[in-house]
């Protein structure tokens, strides 16, 4: 930022690049941006750049919602900065993973969810969200952020779209308890509707 401001000190204005949509939906107008940067963009290439980092601004959002509204951060009652600091880069590490489980089911459909989690992590969550023992095979990434998010009130209905941040934050926590609870009691295979036990 420091830079950036010098070059203004020096004379330098802010550029204006201007982007919009190609072949919109029909029945849609395109969308089009105009865009105000002290970022360069005297180049295609340049003013490309510049689109790509506004694309992240929505993503920036959410996750600044994850950390105000999921972990309560402007709750807590710290009082010095020594305190504070340590607080804030621990939520900050926390609202990350939320947002990274939640993109990860969208963005690598065909990975199974071990990539990211524990055989004692998925498991409980698959046992009590699909009242069955778990498979040997885990399940995929989007199979999984659709489990642990219907631990935090998602529905799964033809209507709703991808699981949110909200549900998922709700369910990733509830999942750190039945992680709790399979590591200290070990795995319980659920019970049928019959009232017997799966084997």
């Amino acid at each position: 930022m420091k830079e950036y401001q010098s070059d203004y000190a020096e004379g330098r204005l802010p550029t204006t690049p201007f982007s919009e949509e190609i072949n919109p939906p029909g029945g849609e107008e395109p969308i089009a941006w105009l865009l105000l940067t002290s970022l360069p963009a005297d180049t295609f290439r340049q003013a490309c750049l510049v689109v790509e980092c506004y694309h992240c601004r929505w993503q920036i959002e959410i996750y600044f919602k994850v950390l105000k509204s999921g972990c309560k951060i402007e709750e807590r009652q710290l009082e010095t900065a020594e305190r504070i600091k340590p607080c804030i880069a621990l939520y900050m590490i926390v609202a990350w993973r939320v947002l990274f489980v939640t993109m990860f089911g969208r963005e690598c459909p065909d990975l199974p969810c071990t990539a990211l989690l524990e055989d004692d992590e998925w498991k409980p969550v698959y046992m009590i969200a699909k009242n069955e023992a778990p498979p040997e095979t885990p399940p995929s990434p989007g199979d999984f952020t659709v489990m642990v998010s219907s631990l935090g009130g998602y529905l799964n209905r033809k209507c709703d779209g991808s699981p949110g941040q909200k549900t998922m934050w709700v369910g990733l926590q509830r999942m750190v308890d039945f992680t709790l609870a399979w590591k200290a009691f070990g795995p319980v295979q659920p019970k049928t509707r019959n009232g017997k036990r799966c084997v």
